[in-house]
């Protein structure tokens, strides 16, 4: 069931969705969170079914805030909310809610959701495209307990990597994080059948995939080891290796499906290890909304770890990534600025 409302307010939103409920027979519907989708018209339609497919497994009241952009002065005068109710089997197994804010209403989109939000049950914002700079102070990111980012589609994933890093609150995690964890389960299981102390680690995955840098910040951080970080043609992550003194851990994943487990003294064996749809990720993230300790160590230590933004010039299969620009080492940025101030 579809209810469109224009022009209207929070209060009357409230009203329709009641009305809607006892329309279909289901006055009392039983959800656990309010998952608050911040996007716009172009991304609309993957995110809410994304949302959608999750709630099968999390039932939600599901709020999108689209902020529609004005262009002339009288439009962005002209404060104006627009929405549409969907219950029943248009909206899974909650109900959702597509406001679309219009002039000036755009930068107050926390005093329209406030009122919609789920009593006594938790709030996730979750950011397709676009995150802010800090999740944890944005106007709707501090009516949540989990905050969900994508630095996957950012236009500079690397960098996004450190601003993560230097905003991070509790309550922060990121798909790009969220993507590894079957690669991460696998490779400690691996280390539980094979007790061995790994002296280093490589990461082979295509460039500028942030997925491939936490994987090997991970391993750095949890091993206490070096980890190289090799290029080559994807899809995503292709394969770890991690030497030890007891021989060689290989995962390796060609095909984005398909990947071969290899460990000394044992015959190889092939995982499920498929790229995941956004609908699974986002299922995974709403299943535990306390701060990740893990996502937290791993982001910040990749910050020193990587010491800045790295651009490859391009990408083949076993290449080394090149030295970020401007990471000179300590001694020479002190010359060059000893040398600036003689002057």
């Amino acid at each position: 069931m579809k209810i469109d409302l224009t022009e209207t307010t929070s209060s009357k939103i409230n009203q329709a969705l009641i009305s809607a409920r006892r329309s279909i027979g289901t006055p009392a519907i039983g959800m656990v969170l309010t998952l608050v989708i911040v996007t716009d018209e172009e991304n609309a339609y993957d995110a809410l079914r994304a949302a959608s497919d999750s709630s099968r497994e999390h039932p939600s009241r599901i709020i999108a805030v689209i902020k529609r952009v004005s262009k002339s002065p009288r439009a962005k005068r002209d404060a104006r909310l627009d929405a549409e109710i969907r219950v029943g089997s248009d909206a899974g197994s909650g109900e959702t809610v597509v406001l679309r804010l219009h002039g000036e209403l755009a930068n107050h989109a926390q005093s329209v959701v406030l009122p919609l939000l789920l009593p006594d049950a938790p709030v996730v914002v979750w950011w397709p495209e676009d995150a802010p700079a800090d999740p944890a102070k944005d106007p709707l990111g501090a009516l949540a307990q989990r905050r969900i980012t994508d630095t996957y589609s950012a236009e500079h994933p690397l960098d996004e990597l450190a601003v993560r890093a230097a905003t991070y609150q509790p309550g922060d995690t990121d798909l790009a994080w969220t993507r590894i964890t079957p690669w991460r389960s696998m490779l400690a299981a691996a280390l539980d059948q094979q007790p061995a102390q790994v002296v280093s680690a490589t990461v082979e995955g295509e460039s500028d995939n942030p997925s491939c840098e936490l994987l090997a910040m991970w391993l750095a951080d949890r091993l206490g080891v070096p980890v190289e970080r090799i290029l080559s043609n994807g899809p995503g992550l292709t394969a770890v290796r991690m030497e030890s003194k007891s021989g060689t851990i290989v995962l390796d994943r060609p095909d984005g499906s398909l990947a071969t487990l290899c460990m000394a003294g044992q015959p190889d064996r092939a995982v499920a290890l498929k790229r995941r749809e956004t609908a699974e990720l986002l299922a995974e993230e709403l299943r535990r909304l306390d701060p990740d300790n893990i996502y937290e160590s791993t982001v910040k230590f990749g910050v020193e770890r990587l010491g800045g933004p790295t651009e490859p010039s391009s990408v083949g299969t076993g290449q080394k990534r090149p030295e970020p620009a401007g990471a000179a080492a300590p001694a020479a940025k002190k010359a060059a600025a000893k040398k600036a101030a003689s002057k």
